[in-house]
């Protein structure tokens, strides 16, 4: 005698193996989908969104090169300056921090905090830090 259980997805009856749970890989993946999306978000998850984002405003507002730009616009798209992926500093003592190779300086002019940002330059590498 065979047992027969619904599948925990879509409840349609199961047939086969008695260990079964899903009734097809459509539902088994859509099962896991649903339950991973009620999961709290992995640390993992979290600073890695948060790197792309950082990197992707940083792209979107350095189209030439050098760009100085007032902090509080890149903080309200969501740019948080604490997730970066290493740091150089400059013969003046100046720590430029760097998703991947879009950095920023964080400078303040006339009581008002900007943002200078720079792309990545090959002779950077001789005193890079890792945030690793």
């Amino acid at each position: 005698m065979r047992i027969y259980k619904e599948c925990i997805h879509c409840s349609k009856e199961l047939r086969g193996r008695t260990d079964k749970k899903f009734c097809d890989p459509q539902c088994k993946s859509a099962y896991q989908y649903q339950f991973e999306k009620q999961n709290p978000e992995r640390f993992y998850n979290k600073v890695d969104n948060q790197l792309k984002l950082n990197r992707k405003l940083l792209k979107e507002y350095n189209k030439g090169g050098k760009v100085t730009i007032r902090s509080n616009v890149l903080l309200e798209l969501g740019f948080n300056p604490n997730f970066f992926t290493h740091y150089w500093k400059n013969q003046n003592g100046q720590v430029y921090f760097f998703i991947y190779e879009y950095g920023f300086l964080i400078r303040k002019e006339n009581g008002k905090e900007k943002y200078v940002l720079i792309l990545w330059q090959d002779y950077m590498a001789k005193n890079t830090k890792s945030t690793n």
